[in-house]
């Protein structure tokens, strides 16, 4: 079946799926291969709980009517968004970034749904399969889309934006997050501009932190790129603390308290107010999201707990987000400060190295007590004898039973699969 036919099924409940645990009734069902399972299987599963079609890309598994075959049904999934997308007729602003990517569209969907109604990234869902079905969720009554974008090896963000053909755009920062796949910083440079390199060729708009030496020398490249957030770029504004939380003063002088912890949160906090100007959001309106967001996912959330206050910082951790996690705490104003963190994955080649200057960073923060998770972390435990060192999570918890912290700020941070958040209950 043509891209073209198989749209025409999509119209009549405009909802998809690639899940069998969440299908919604009159849906289409992609076969999507996973590397441990054939999806093809899950095809009459899926139209027994209410899929209207299953799309399936082996010719064993079409059974009936309610069954189509396509060559593969990745690509089908993926050029099903792309017709979709070429229907559409809004902003779609595409986000990337090796830190900060979810924290910015969260306060920008904040900022721009006072005025549209928008449609932005679920969860994490910035992949191959997740844009696409996040283009795919897009109704009539959407009036501006919010697509993030992922990426762990070159070639990534250009397919990504071929699919969610961004008309505006920017990028968080260009960091060492998956240092390790993307095969050095320089191939991460040239994979996150890659968003970029979509947005000249389709004449879109691109936002610009003027702050960022790598961001600000491919500003180039635009005719007219809008600069954020120094005094004299198109959007201003000023970080005045972040004890824990981000304080600004915005571009009217008006003062504006976050919720968001840490200092390198300011300049996604930056990003969303600048493009609220540039859609105009009403400074009052834009200025009240920014105030009522509250962060979730373990992505900076600041949490009491009993004498305790802990920055949980889990959800993911790279060499750049891990600096920026210690610095923060490092300004923080505290009598005893607790830092706990565990490894940081794909870093491959690089582990050592970074894991190194990790024991290095904290042992030149003169923190309380420092505790090291992981594997890993024995590199950096070998820089600063003096951290508790902790091979595995369990061996770790033992030791908070014991050794229980009072009266501390604490930061929790580890890339997610050390899985960091489970030691909260014995703090």
């Amino acid at each position: 079946m043509d891209i073209a036919s198989l749209y025409q099924l999509y119209l009549k409940s405009g909802k998809v799926s690639t899940d069998t645990r969440q299908i919604a009734p009159g849906s289409l069902f992609f076969a999507i291969k996973g590397p441990k399972y054939n999806a093809n299987a899950f095809a009459q599963e899926a139209i027994a709980k209410g899929a209207s079609y299953a799309v399936v890309d082996e010719k064993e598994y079409v059974i009936g009517e309610q069954t189509i075959l396509v060559q593969d049904g990745l690509t089908a999934l993926q050029q099903l968004a792309m017709y979709h997308r070429d229907q559409l007729k809004i902003p779609v602003i595409g986000l990337t970034g090796s830190n900060g990517k979810t924290t910015s569209k969260e306060l920008l969907n904040a900022v721009l749904s006072k005025k549209f109604r928008t449609l932005a990234t679920k969860g994490n869902l910035n992949n191959h399969i997740g844009v696409p079905l996040t283009i795919l969720s897009i109704d009539s009554s959407v009036e501006l889309a919010i697509i993030e974008m992922g990426a762990n090896h070159v070639g990534e963000i250009a397919l990504l934006s071929s699919i969610a053909k961004p008309t505006h755009g920017f990028i968080t920062n260009i960091g060492k997050a998956h240092i390790g796949t993307f095969g050095g910083f320089e191939n991460i440079i040239r994979g996150k501009s890659e968003l970029y390199q979509h947005l000249i060729t389709q004449d879109g708009v691109v936002f610009i932190n003027s702050q960022n030496p790598i961001l600000a020398n491919m500003a180039k490249r635009f005719k007219n790129p809008i600069f954020y957030p120094a005094t004299g770029d198109y959007f201003h504004c000023e970080l005045l603390g972040a004890d824990p939380f981000v304080k600004i003063k915005a571009e009217n002088g008006g003062i504006v308290n976050s919720q968001l912890v840490g200092s390198y949160n300011f300049e996604n906090i930056a990003v969303a107010l600048c493009i609220g100007k540039f859609f105009e959001v009403p400074e009052v309106d834009a200025h009240q999201a920014v105030a009522e967001y509250i962060p979730g996912n373990m992505r900076s959330q600041k949490i009491n707990k009993g004498s305790n206050t802990i920055i949980l910082d889990a959800y993911n951790a790279n060499p750049s987000s891990m600096q920026a996690a210690i610095e923060s705490l490092a300004a923080i104003k505290a009598t005893n400060k607790v830092a706990i963190v565990g490894d940081m994955f794909e870093l491959e080649d690089e582990a050592e190295f970074e894991h190194r200057n990790l024991g290095q960073l904290l042992k030149s923060k003169n923190f309380d007590t420092v505790y090291l998770c992981g594997k890993l972390s024995r590199f950096a435990k070998e820089e600063f004898a003096e951290a508790n060192y902790f091979e595995t999570k369990d061996l770790l918890i033992e030791e908070l039973k014991v050794d229980h912290i009072q009266n501390a700020t604490i930061l929790i941070k580890a890339s997610r699969g050390v899985g960091l958040e489970t030691i909260l209950e014995f703090i």
